[in-house]
């Protein structure tokens, strides 16, 4: 059987190596994942990458999931984070969605916990607080703060991969993981 996820793994131990932290923001969904790697040293935030996982929708599920896993397992081998952040699901009027949403953050889930790495969940409205300082705050409001915090001259698109940025930042004055 394969190693305790308690013990470090390669990844973990590479994260652990650098000076500060290195922190994965996650937005999960079947259609589109965003994903934001930023550093955390201090009280200073730098960005470091962004991007997105998107499946096609004709592709049968298991097929998309398995797609989602294997991008991101990839995330994870080239940025080498020390922790990582996952949005909550918001269950919304469309349930049919959310479960679909929810098995693709169960793989995320599980590739995180396959490279070893401490998770932070967050709901929604923390990632709002923690971002705009207002738990009620729009999307481009969110938006436009995470260019601002990370010094960016636009906005990271898709909004998927903003969101997962405003994931890290919270996480990033959220917790220190240890």
């Amino acid at each position: 059987m394969g190693s305790s996820p308690s013990k470090k793994s390669g990844l973990l131990k590479a994260a652990s190596d650098r000076a500060g932290r290195r922190i994965l923001g996650v937005d999960p969904g079947l259609a589109s994942t965003g994903w934001g790697v930023i550093d955390y040293t201090g009280n200073k935030l730098r960005y470091i990458a962004h991007g997105c996982i998107e499946t096609e929708a004709n592709r049968p599920r298991a097929e998309r999931l398995f797609f989602i896993y294997r991008s991101f397992v990839e995330v994870l081998k080239t940025y080498t984070p020390a922790e990582a952040a996952i949005e909550n699901l918001y269950f919304g009027k469309n349930v049919s969605s959310a479960m679909a949403v929810a098995e693709a953050r169960g793989v995320l889930c599980m590739a995180l916990a396959q490279a070893g790495l401490p998770v932070l969940e967050l709901t929604p409205n923390a990632i709002k607080k923690a971002v705009v300082g207002e738990s009620s705050a729009g999307k481009a409001q969110v938006q436009e703060m995470v260019r601002f915090l990370l010094g960016l001259t636009e906005i990271p698109r898709p909004d998927h991969a903003a969101d997962a940025l405003g994931a890290a930042v919270c996480a990033a004055h959220s917790v220190t993981f240890g």
